[in-house]
């Protein structure tokens, strides 16, 4: 059933054609201006949703602040599930990007029995997840968007009514509003690095839980067997004598947080951000719709926020196509159908990163035999793995 928020907008009828004209640059100013999308933030999250409402026909137009091609620049390192990866295939962007694939997933937490291992074989799927370089994935969907011949338009500034000329406005850049977020700070910052190893990684990505914060090791580099990206999560009081270490008393502080397993050689340049919650409650208004961090920003503790991302887009695309709109991707039935669509998983998803945060970021003892005796019903039911497993690759809707 359609969500009652989203049924109740107006149905304000389709934007009259012409268009204005604004810093010398037109907006919506083309024959069926009013019956395309404007997407703002060229972003991969932008850039993937006009090359899904390419496929349904509908045209739309980008509009990003900064220079096209900035997002080429990208360091930071994603992991992409395989149910990513099988909508970045659907969108024609996937082959040729270069990726790790993730076979196995560790997980545990240090001084603490319980312990349990993914895995794709257990799956029957290729992959659990793959580790690439964001900017990577962002020139292949450029290349794509440029192939398309989908408008886009660099160094454009747009602002709320700038773009009353489409039927739709996809806000796809930025992050969530104060005045529109649920908010939860858990004082904590990530440090990204890199990470080289003694052993091989074998295609296994460790997640290993610590009271200060999950520590993630990623697989990473097509090149090389024995390199991570290091997601270290660590309290805000901490941070700060963490990121100015050397490498040596850097790799220290690693090794003593995962343990014996590996043998650290080598790290390289670190970079540190803050982590926190935030969510719209309402992603679609009248002729609006958010997405991607315009819509969540969620820890990183499962790998989540771009897989969600992807996930709301594909689905807002094929809402949006749906023949029941009559051409106008702005409709409230379909905006409305979208919320309905993406409710359970975009709850569950938020609802299951917070919960991991808070349950395995302290060291209070109930909770930690709690967290064993989880890991530890994990690995001795396979289905209750598989549960586990699937939601990661596919969300709580798996296709």
């Amino acid at each position: 059933m359609p969500d009652a928020s989203a049924a109740s907008l107006s149905s304000r009828p389709l934007p009259q054609e012409g268009g204005r004209r604004d810093g010398g640059l037109e907006i919506g100013n083309t024959d069926d201006g009013n019956r395309k999308v404007a997407i703002i933030g060229g972003g991969p999250a932008g850039m993937a949703l006009a090359l899904a409402l390419h496929q349904q026909g509908i045209n739309s137009d980008i509009f990003d602040a900064r220079t096209r091609g900035a997002a080429k620049n990208d360091k930071r390192i994603l992991a992409l599930s395989y149910g990513t990866r099988q909508i970045l295939e659907r969108l024609g962007v996937w082959n040729g990007i270069p990726a790790t694939a993730i076979d196995a997933i560790h997980i545990s937490q240090r001084g603490r029995l319980g312990r349990t291992r993914l895995t794709a074989r257990a799956e029957g799927v290729p992959a659990l997840g793959y580790v690439l370089n964001a900017g990577d994935l962002a020139a292949a969907l450029d290349t794509a968007v440029a192939q398309a011949g989908i408008p886009y338009q660099e160094k454009r500034k747009v602002g709320v009514g700038d773009t009353a000329q489409y039927a739709l406005t996809a806000w796809a850049e930025g992050v969530v509003a104060d005045d529109a977020a649920t908010v939860r700070d858990y004082d904590q910052l990530a440090v990204l690095c890199t990470a080289t190893t003694h052993e091989p990684h074998h295609h296994t990505a460790w997640e290993r839980f610590t009271p200060d914060g999950p520590l993630a090791l990623l697989p990473y580099g097509i090149d090389k067997g024995n390199q991570y990206a290091v997601v270290f999560t660590c309290s805000t009081a901490d941070a700060t004598q963490l990121a100015a270490q050397g490498d040596a008393d850097f790799l220290a502080r690693l090794q003593n947080q995962f343990g014996t397993r590996l043998t650290f050689t080598a790290v390289g340049p670190r970079i540190s951000y803050a982590l926190g919650l935030r969510y719209r409650e309402n992603i679609v208004a009248e002729r609006q719709v958010w997405i991607g961090n315009a819509a969540q920003t969620l820890h990183p503790v499962a790998g989540q926020g771009f897989n969600l991302a992807l996930r709301d887009i594909w689905d807002l695309a094929q809402a949006l196509g749906d023949p029941a709109c009559a051409g106008d991707p702005g409709n409230a039935t379909a905006l409305a159908n979208y919320v309905a669509c993406r409710r359970l998983d975009r709850h569950a998803t938020i609802r299951f990163t917070d919960g991991l945060t808070r349950l395995f970021s302290n060291d209070f003892p109930p909770l930690a035999h709690a967290r064993g005796a989880a890991l530890l019903a994990l690995d001795l039911l396979p289905p209750l793995r598989s549960f586990v497993a699937r939601r990661m690759m596919f969300g709580a809707r798996a296709w």
